[in-house]
């Protein structure tokens, strides 16, 4: 049959499974947008901003497991899109970017909001396609959902010319994909498999590492046969929060730079490092020369490009993550760690990752009070900051897969659109974001978008009045030189949700945290929590950059506690 180049995007999409898309429209897009109304099985949310478009399709997209889809503009709808596009690919998410360019015969001529979207895009996304006829679209929009959510997921652009989108052409969908230079590998290797099992047979002190790819590949069950067969403590990356049951006894939580001190002895007191599905970024490293000395290193990813990129692995193994456990499980033999799990639960006994000590409001109050009120199973998204690593820290999550953070681009304004997006893929969820006071006035006009489409999240606003993490940092390296970091002309947020038509709660108080919590869980829409918390208070521990775990800083507090 016939269909004009819109026409074909919309039914592509459904053909692909997509209910939901969020974008802006503007001249080059208006095309697919007037064609919109033909199909009503695609919900559209309108924005107020592209990067909350972009923002919204990832969160969309990592917590149901499908692609997320964003539409933009031309020029500056599309350049809007970037931090987005730039967070989903270095985070593995599946994403498709619909957008418009002016018309062919303009594309050039530095046209009215024309921009080289596939040029920008090029070099911080999977991939990206021009469409420069309409007969191409069927075959394209194939290829760009199957690159998508394939091997290691990314976000694709699709950029089309205002011309192409009423460009009629026959439409036959391709059942099949193409790709001969795109082959991702599933299955492990089967001598590396068997080297990477004798490997863990010598091992006293070993460690599984569960990063974001146990997600993605939902090898949730694997994981936990794997962990509980070999009693190995598990710790995970920041996105591999979610990835093994918080409460689980195995679980030693998080490591890093702002990750637990026992977590990080732990590995410096390793002999093996079982890496599934994470990439050793600097953030867990820190100084490469000084990470895990002693511990040989099983490296266990999709991707073979990660693999010997910052660690060098004795063991590396190319394979999606689930497939790779379900060849190991049946070659490792059941295990007596006491010894081992012993000297971690000393180490956590003496490394605790904080304390209440008075009556004023700190972050790790509310953190505390709304893993308690949630039963850990709320979808947790956040910004990122001295708050992001509070909930990394602090949140148990007793449910996959719950945990939404820009982690690798570390973006700030993820909070509130990642977090609307994470409610619209998963509606029957409670979704809390936590956000600091900066990074949520950058993207705060999204509070528009989830009155306007009854989306019920609750934000809790972590409120100091400053850069809470650049201000740490200038305590800790410029003696206390505060420059361009304290706030003075934040608005009253409790006003502001309320001209947005939110409910606006303000808490000072210790004492208010629990009723204010209850009461935002209660409302029956998106309610913003405004917790005015000490201004001083900084997230420890921190492991200085350039340095290892000999130079880890815990909280001064702790240490006075266990001095005395």
């Amino acid at each position: 049959m016939k269909l004009n180049g819109g026409q074909m995007i919309c039914q592509a999409l459904l053909n692909e499974g997509v209910d939901t898309v969020f974008g802006i429209p503007g001249g080059a897009i208006m095309p697919l947008y007037q064609t919109l109304p033909q199909y009503p099985g695609l919900r559209h949310i309108l924005v107020r901003h592209e990067q909350g478009a972009s923002m919204a399709a990832d969160g969309y997209g990592r917590v149901t497991g499908k692609v997320g889809v964003c539409f933009a503009t031309s020029g500056p709808g599309a350049t809007n899109l970037v931090t987005g596009l730039a967070g989903a690919m270095m985070d593995s998410v599946p994403m498709i970017a619909i957008t418009g360019q002016v018309a062919r015969e303009a594309i050039g001529t530095d046209a009215f909001q024309e921009a080289d979207v596939t040029g920008v895009t090029l070099p911080v996304i999977k991939h990206n396609f021009l469409v420069m006829s309409a007969e191409e679209l069927p075959r394209v929009m194939k290829e760009a959902f199957y690159l998508a959510r394939t091997g290691r997921p990314g976000p694709v652009l699709v950029d089309v010319p205002k011309d192409v989108f009423v460009e009629e052409a026959e439409f036959e969908y391709p059942e099949t994909v193409e790709l001969p230079g795109y082959p991702p590998k599933m299955e492990g290797d089967p001598e590396a498999i068997k080297r990477a099992a004798d490997l863990i047979a010598q091992a006293k002190r070993p460690v599984i590492f569960a990063g974001h790819g146990i997600i993605i590949s939902e090898a949730y069950k694997e994981l936990q046969e794997f962990a509980e067969k070999g009693q190995f403590p598990v710790t995970t990356t920041l996105l591999g929060i979610g990835s093994f049951k918080s409460d689980h006894v195995l679980n030693i939580g998080l490591p890093g730079m702002h990750g637990s001190a026992y977590a990080n002895h732990m590995i410096n007191d390793s002999d093996l490092l079982i890496a599934l599905g994470m990439r050793f970024d600097d953030r867990v490293t820190s100084k490469v020369s000084l990470f895990a000395p002693n511990a040989k290193v099983i490296h266990v990813d999709i991707d073979p490009a990660e693999l010997g990129k910052n660690v060098r692995p004795t063991v590396p193994i190319v394979g999606d993550v689930k497939h790779v456990l379900q060849q190991l499980i049946p070659l490792v033999e059941k295990a007596d760690r006491r010894d081992w799990l012993s000297h971690i639960d000393e180490l956590q006994r003496n490394h605790p990752l904080w304390f209440e000590e008075d009556d004023v409001l700190r972050p790790q109050d509310v953190i505390q009070e709304i893993s308690d009120s949630t039963d850990g199973r709320a979808i947790i998204a956040t910004g990122v900051g001295q708050h992001q690593m509070w909930a990394a820290q602090l949140y148990k999550f007793k449910e996959y897969n719950s945990f939404i953070t820009s982690g690798g681009l570390g973006a700030m304004g993820f909070e509130t659109p990642s977090a609307m997006g994470a409610q619209v893929g998963l509606p029957d969820r409670v979704v809390w974001t936590i956000a600091g006071d900066g990074g949520f006035q950058m993207t705060l006009t999204e509070l528009a978008t989830m009155v306007e489409n009854q989306i019920p999240v609750k934000i809790a606003l972590i409120n100091n009045n400053s850069l809470g993490m650049v201000r740490q940092w200038q305590d800790i390296f410029y003696n206390h030189d505060y420059v361009a970091t304290l706030y003075s002309g934040n608005p009253d947020f409790v006003k502001l949700a309320e001209a947005y038509g939110l409910l606006g709660i303000k808490v000072t108080r210790k004492d208010e945290v629990g009723p204010a919590v209850k009461q935002a869980m209660e409302w029956n829409g998106p309610v913003l929590v405004d917790f005015q918390v000490e201004q001083t208070e900084n997230i420890y521990p921190f492991i200085p950059p350039g340095t290892g775990v000999d130079n880890i800083v815990e909280d001064p507090r702790l240490v006075k506690k266990r001095v005395r």
